[in-house]
C-alpha cells in the first residue's frame, strides 16, 4: 500500500529556463529545447490562477510556494502582485510562503519594497567574494556579474527583506570555504546553502564538466566548513545556519530531515512549469519525468501518481556496497541527479567519500548534540511544542 504524500510545498518556474545571465556551470538554460515553441516563456495570469486555486483546494492548513527559474523576476513584479492577490482569494485562511530564488539583477527599490511588504523569503544566487562568485557567474557577453549582485544584496538589506545566501560549489570555489563563510558572515547572510555542482561534459565524454566539484574536495570543504561552523556556536547555540548541517542533526535524533536529498525517497514536491507541465522534480525537467499538466489534471493526483511513486524509488536502487555502509542512514545515498553526471561513478553516490569524511569528523559532536535535545525535548519546555519547530527553535 502505497504512502499518501501531502502537498506542502511547490516549485514553480514562470518565466521557464529563460535568464539573464549565462552561467557556465547552469544546467537549466538547455531546457529552452523543450519549450521551442517560442523564444520567450513567461507564465499567463489564466493559467497562474488555476495554478494558485489549485494549491490552495489541495494542499493543508500551511503550504509554501518557491518562485524559481531560469530567472523569475523577468515576470516583472505585476505578475507577484497578482500572485499575492490570487493566494488571498483562494487562502481559506491557511498560512502561507513565498520564496524567490534570485540573480539579483533587476532587483530595485521597488523590488525590494515590495519583498519586504510581502515576506518573501529571499534565496540570493552568490557565490562568494568577488573572485569566487564571477569564475563562472557570467552575462552572456562574458562580463563578470558580482558588482550588479553585491549592490542588489546591499538593498535588500538595507529595506529589511529576510535573504539567504544560495551558493553553488564548484572546483574552484571550494577551495576556500574560510573566504567564503568569513564573506556571508560580513555581510550579515547568516542561513548558507553550499550547492555542490556537477555536470556533464558538453565534450562528448558523459565526464564531469571541468567545475564540477570532486568528492574529495567537496569532503575538505565540508569538514573546514563545519569546525567555522561549530566555532561560532555561543551557549552551545549556531550563531550562523548552514542547510546541510542542520538537516543532518534531524537524522541524528532520528526524524526525517526536511531536505529531500536527505529523505528516503525522493518526489515530495512537484516542479510547474511556465505552460503548466508538472515534472518530479526541477533536477530532471525531461520528457521521461513529465507526470502531466495542470490545465487537465490535479496537483495532488500528479503528485501522488504511479510515475512519481516510480520516480522517488529510484532513490533507494542503490549498490549493496551503499545500503551496507554504516553511515548510510544518515546521507541516504544523497540526490540521485549526483548518481548519473559522470559515467566514471557506476551509479554510485558521487559524493559517497564526501559525506563519509564529514560524518567521521562530526559524528562525536553530532551526539552529543542529540544527548542534549532529547534532554531538553523531554522537558515540560519542550513538550507542547511540535518536533520540527522544537528543532528549529533548539538550533536558534
Amino acid at each position: 500500500m502505497k504512502s499518501f504524500k501531502p502537498l506542502n510545498s511547490v516549485l514553480v518556474k514562470p518565466a521557464g529556463p529563460d535568464c539573464n545571465l549565462n552561467c557556465t556551470y547552469c544546467f537549466y538554460l538547455d531546457k529552452s529545447e523543450l519549450f521551442n515553441e517560442s523564444k520567450t516563456h513567461r507564465m499567463s495570469f489564466d493559467l497562474l490562477e488555476i495554478l494558485i486555486k489549485q494549491v490552495m483546494e489541495q494542499s493543508g492548513s500551511h503550504v509554501s510556494f518557491t518562485w524559481q527559474g531560469g530567472e523569475p523576476t523577468l515576470m516583472g513584479i505585476e505578475f507577484y502582485e497578482n500572485v499575492i492577490e490570487l493566494q488571498k482569494k483562494y487562502g481559506r485562511g491557511k498560512v502561507v510562503g513565498n520564496g524567490l530564488q534570485t540573480n539579483g539583477l533587476l532587483v530595485d527599490e521597488e523590488w525590494a519594497a515590495f519583498l519586504n511588504n510581502h515576506n518573501f523569503l529571499v534565496g540570493l544566487s552568490i557565490d562568494g567574494p568577488k573572485h569566487v562568485h564571477d569564475n563562472y557567474r557570467k552575462f552572456s557577453n562574458g562580463a563578470p556579474s558580482w558588482e550588479r549582485v553585491y549592490q542588489s544584496l546591499s538593498l535588500l538589506k538595507e529595506y529589511n527583506v529576510s535573504v539567504n545566501a544560495m551558493s553553488c560549489l564548484t572546483s574552484y570555489s571550494s577551495q576556500f570555504a574560510e573566504e567564503i563563510y568569513n564573506f556571508f558572515k560580513a555581510e550579515q547572510l547568516k542561513w548558507m546553502q553550499f550547492i555542490p555542482i556537477v555536470e556533464t561534459s558538453r565534450n562528448g565524454t558523459r565526464y564531469a564538466a571541468e567545475f564540477s566539484v570532486t568528492a574529495e574536495d567537496y569532503g575538505h570543504f565540508l569538514i573546514e566548513l563545519f569546525d567555522l561552523w561549530t566555532r561560532d556556536f555561543e551557549n552551545g547555540e549556531p550563531t550562523t545556519h548552514i542547510r546541510e548541517f542542520e538537516s543532518l542533526f534531524f537524522a541524528y535524533v532520528g526524524m526525517q530531515a526536511p531536505e529531500c536529498y536527505m529523505q528516503a525517497e525522493c518526489g515530495t514536491y512537484p516542479t510547474i512549469e511556465h505552460k503548466g507541465d508538472v515534472f518530479a522534480c526541477d533536477f530532471f525537467v525531461e520528457t521521461k519525468w513529465k507526470l502531466g499538466n495542470i490545465k487537465n489534471s490535479r496537483l495532488i493526483d500528479l503528485l501522488n501518481s504511479q510515475k512519481q511513486q516510480q520516480f522517488g524509488k529510484l532513490k533507494s536502487v542503490l549498490p549493496q556496497k551503499c545500503r551496507r555502509c554504516s553511515w548510510y542512514r544518515y546521507c541516504l545515498g544523497g540526490c540521485p541527479k549526483d548518481r548519473i553526471k559522470d559515467i566514471r561513478d557506476s551509479g554510485m553516490p558521487r559524493f559517497c567519500k564526501s559525506n563519509k569524511m564529514l560524518l567521521e569528523h562530526a559524528d562525536g559532536f553530532y551526539k552529543e548534540l542529540a544527548q542534549k535535545w532529547h534532554e531538553k525535548q523531554n522537558s515540560n519546555h519542550f513538550n507542547s511544542i511540535k518536533s520540527y519547530n522544537a528543532i528549529r527553535d533548539f538550533l536558534g
